[in-house]
């Protein structure tokens, strides 16, 4: 979403995971030049790395620490989106959402080691960009969509949903409710895309906002929408709720406090000219979320063990 919402991956799973050989994407060698036996274990094999592959995107997550920067899902200038990529990399985001094109999930790969997720309104569209590298798919970042005067039904989102989860069933998938959805229905549809198996809801809501007030004032109306929308959703599900859109380094701690398990964050950051100044609305998000400074503990908890 333009206005919306692991720890880096280790070496070894960065390994099993190059492009032109996702494991997400199962391996056809496999399946046919093992005898049975060795196939049957092959097959674990690739499921427990399904599981720490999800795990590990999924980790911030859990923790209720998660920062998606998200440069747009029709974004496909490339430098912009490497600009968008180092913000993320070097604030201290924890994910960095994309166009879904492999190419650019090349050049994203190439410049960070954060999960890189692809957003789509085209299941078809998600396998090549796994298959490039990209760890989490996303059907939403609507706004584009919005501003042609597209709106998505609860159905329309259910079947894409579903159609995603039938081609690509291990990867980590995150689905948008729409904003132009009542609140009672956007619940409602983020309880079916649960039972869906879907493994985050995002919520957006910042183009509908227009606030009257400048400074901190506006910042807090231009987030509403996005924020009751992740209170009331967080109180209905059990899976992971991305408050995104409108969101600021103001806004970014209500939105945990309201529930969500993570932002993500777009304009703010992707509209900027320079990846200085990037960098620093991205470290400052982070920073109102804690994210900075647990990471520089840690850091600092590994050097002394060294």
């Amino acid at each position: 979403m333009s206005s919306s919402i692991c720890m880096p991956i280790s070496p070894t799973s960065n390994a099993l995971l190059k492009p032109n050989h996702n494991l997400l994407l199962g391996d056809p060698f496999l399946a046919i030049s093992f005898p049975s036996a060795k196939r049957r274990l092959s097959l674990t094999t690739t499921r427990a790395l399904f599981s720490t592959t999800k795990e590990s995107v999924l980790k911030d997550f859990h923790e209720r620490r998660a920062l998606k920067i998200i440069s747009g899902l029709q974004n496909f200038n490339r430098d912009n989106v490497a600009s968008v990529v180092t913000a993320a990399d070097k604030g201290g985001a924890t994910h960095v959402d994309i166009a879904c094109d492999p190419e650019l999930v090349k050049l994203a790969t190439s410049l960070t080691s954060l999960p890189v997720c692809v957003s789509s309104v085209d299941p078809a569209a998600f396998p090549a960009a796994v298959e490039a590298g990209a760890l989490m798919i996303e059907i939403g970042n609507y706004d584009s969509f919005y501003e042609m005067g597209m709106l998505f039904s609860p159905e329309q989102i259910l079947n894409l949903t579903m159609e995603a989860k039938r081609i690509l069933p291990s990867v980590t998938l995150s689905v948008t409710v729409p904003h132009t959805l009542s609140l009672p229905d956007q619940v409602k549809l983020a309880e079916l895309l649960e039972q869906e198996g879907v493994d985050i809801i995002q919520t957006e809501g910042g183009k509908c906002s227009n606030p009257s007030k400048a400074g901190v004032l506006g910042f807090i109306e231009k987030a509403t929408p996005t924020l009751a929308a992740a209170y009331s959703i967080s109180r209905a599900v059990k899976i992971p709720v991305m408050c995104s859109s409108g969101l600021s380094a103001v806004t970014a701690p209500m939105a945990i406090t309201a529930g969500a398990s993570g932002v993500g964050v777009g304009s703010a950051v992707n509209k900027l000219n320079d990846v200085i100044a990037m960098i620093a609305e991205v470290r400052g998000i982070a920073d109102s979320l804690g994210i900075s400074a647990e990471r520089q503990s840690v850091s600092q908890e590994k050097t002394l063990k060294v």
